[in-house]
């Protein structure tokens, strides 16, 4: 099967369905071009600004199929929108920027002064005007976060913004979980506001290494994230293979979206890391070896980004 499901028109704009915003192929939901968390965790490695090496390995992508990928780096991680932009021109991938704020500490300073309405027009503006006054719209609220086993209070009021940003837009809302916790708490904390379950992502659930915990939140009708394949240093991809085959019996699949959530110069082959590119050449076959069939691939690939990402 092609990466389109069909005969392959490469880069066409075509789109999965009415409304959507998606050139025709692979989806990946939980991505970083650029980013700089290099301040608060005092490594130079957290500072991803490798530009030639990152457009390299998403060429290599796009001969796997992949033609989107959705950057979920915000205000306070050091999202850049030229750069976004220039990533895109050179690897002819669409790269579908957010709008938010991540968790504690890597907020702007300015953002505690603002009240959760005042941060979710700024999203709201970033989601319908462009990021920065710039052409370049955000597609998707994200990745705001919270932190292990607790949701701080500017946290809190971040995933508040999130969702009044989400009900000003129509945008979906993709969070971070810090080791796959607090998953089942974000998805009922973003339903409660408003926020429709299909347009929510709880994000790194396979993190958790943990069934109970992963089905819990898939019981609230949410979408998931198994978007840090490949970090076998906090979770081995036999869990993440073992734990798809049991969702996709569980017939909850089409809740799953997959990413490997680059976000070291490390992480890059040039580096010495895994690359982008694991995904396919590696962890898919694993998929496979482990009984997941190539219906529930396209599923997380396909037409599960498809249909979050769809505006209204």
């Amino acid at each position: 099967m092609t990466a389109d499901g069909q005969s392959g028109q490469k880069g066409k704009n075509t789109g999965a369905a009415r409304g959507s915003i998606l050139r025709r192929g692979y989806t990946l939901m939980h991505e970083h071009m650029t980013l700089d968390l290099s301040g608060i965790k005092k490594d130079e490695d957290c500072r991803l600004d490798c530009f030639a090496e990152t457009v390299k390995e998403l060429k290599e992508l796009y001969q796997y199929g992949v033609r989107n990928i959705l950057e979920v780096t915000n205000n306070g991680m050091g999202r850049d929108a030229a750069y976004i932009q220039a990533v895109s021109r050179e690897s002819g991938i669409s790269i579908l920027p957010c709008a938010g704020f991540y968790k504690e500490p890597f907020l702007p300073s300015w953002v505690r002064q603002k009240t959760a309405k005042e941060l979710a027009e700024f999203m709201a503006k970033e989601l319908e005007a462009g990021i920065d006054g710039g052409s370049l719209r955000a597609q998707a609220v994200g990745e705001v976060g919270t932190s292990r086993q607790e949701m701080k209070e500017e946290e809190k009021k971040i995933l508040e913004a999130a969702a009044m940003a989400a009900a000003m837009t129509g945008a979906p809302v993709t969070t971070h979980t810090t080791l796959g916790t607090m998953g089942r708490e974000q998805a009922e904390f973003l339903i409660k506001r408003g926020v429709k379950p299909g347009k929510i992502v709880i994000g790194h659930m396979d993190l958790s290494q943990d069934m109970d915990v992963i089905f819990s939140v898939l019981d609230t009708g949410v979408n998931i994230g198994f978007d840090t394949v490949g970090k076998e240093s906090y979770c081995p991809d036999s869990f993440r293979a073992k734990a798809l085959k049991e969702i996709q019996d569980r017939g909850m699949i089409s809740q799953v979206v997959l990413s490997m959530d680059i976000t070291r110069k490390s992480h890059l082959k040039f580096r010495g890391g895994r690359g982008y590119s694991y995904l396919f050449t590696d962890f898919l076959p694993m998929l496979s070896a482990q009984g997941v069939s190539g219906e529930s691939i396209a599923s997380m690939l396909i037409h599960t980004p498809g249909r979050i990402l769809e505006r209204d």
